[in-house]
């Protein structure tokens, strides 16, 4: 109780103990106006937060770091878009058919959100889908080390020679050996590998299957076939040589990939619906000089995937 009181009269002492808390400003409201402008016209909070509410995260974290500039500009926009229309330039080639072309691309996506978000996905369905396709959501460690080679080997900034292409090979090739015949796997990562990710972690790289897509074929095909214990030779990849050793391989639980498998199901049932609504459009091609004609790099944007403008 001593103590505590002492600590009270020390913060009195420095005026922390009776200083209030700064008063925080309310927040404004939709009807909380931000600026005027024009003679006289009035900018609200709600008519710019609807304007933002459109953009994607990141541009709308862009556009808010200035707030005095994202005001002048919104105000711009609106204002040169408003003598545009007085001009009837929205009625004139080429603006017309590029508004429309933004205003059905825009319906499109919110059609294709909407039915979307529509079809049901039982649970049912997720667990059905997560026991056919188990292997999938397979985790899969291995252990690597990696040696690099340079076109121009020459001395770095660390004081070491850079090896070149034949001499990484048969270093990978020395490292693999020792590692079959039983050298500890770990000693040799920190001594030998340059990635500095793998490394701190004891050349450990985790990953589902899923995930592997983003590697490069050869290392995908080698580190998924690898058995516990298992050391692959050298794979070359265009600046190194890679040495892989199998850790161990389990499958997620079905609770850590639900949402994910929601995600795909619903992905799968829109596109079964883009391909059926576009086989029931029943197109027959009638000129065969336009269907004939070298295909060009179509401007028309694929549905499920919006436009980028």
């Amino acid at each position: 109780m001593k103590s505590a009181i002492s600590v009270c009269i020390l913060f009195t002492a420095v005026g922390l103990a009776q200083t209030p808390p700064a008063p925080q400003a309310p927040a404004p409201t939709a009807e909380t106006v931000i600026a005027e402008y024009d003679n006289g016209k009035k900018l609200t909070y709600g008519e710019l937060e609807k304007f933002l509410s459109v953009l994607s995260p990141q541009q709308r974290a862009g556009v808010s770091r200035d707030r005095k500039q994202l005001v002048e500009r919104y105000l711009l926009m609106k204002k040169l878009s408003q003598l545009a229309e007085k001009d009837k330039l929205d009625e004139k080639s080429p603006y017309k058919e590029a508004i429309d072309s933004y205003r059905m691309n825009m319906l499109m996506q919110a059609e294709i959100q909407k039915v979307s978000s529509e079809f049901p996905v039982r649970v049912e369905e997720q667990q059905a889908y997560y026991d056919q396709h188990k292997d999938q959501f397979e985790q899969v460690t291995v252990k690597l080390i990696y040696v690099s080679f340079s076109s121009s080997p020459s001395t770095g900034a660390d004081g070491k020679k850079r090896l070149n292409e034949e001499e990484a090979k048969a270093k990978a090739e020395q490292l693999a050996k020792e590692a079959k015949a039983g050298a500890d796997f770990v000693k040799l990562v920190k001594e030998n590998s340059e990635d500095e990710t793998t490394k701190t972690k004891n050349g450990d790289l985790t990953m589902s299957r899923s995930e592997s897509a983003n590697l490069p074929a050869a290392i995908r095909t080698v580190a998924l076939s690898l058995k516990p214990g298992e050391v692959s030779e050298p794979v070359r990849q265009p600046n190194g040589f890679y040495v892989f050793r199998g850790e161990s391989v389990h499958p997620k639980a079905f609770a850590e990939v639900k949402d994910q498998i929601f995600t795909d199901l619903q992905r799968m049932k829109t596109k079964d619906w883009i391909d059926s609504t576009t086989k029931g459009l029943n197109i027959k091609p009638e000129s065969d000089q336009f269907f004939s004609a070298p295909a060009t790099q179509s401007a028309v944007p694929t549905p499920g995937a919006p436009h980028a403008n």
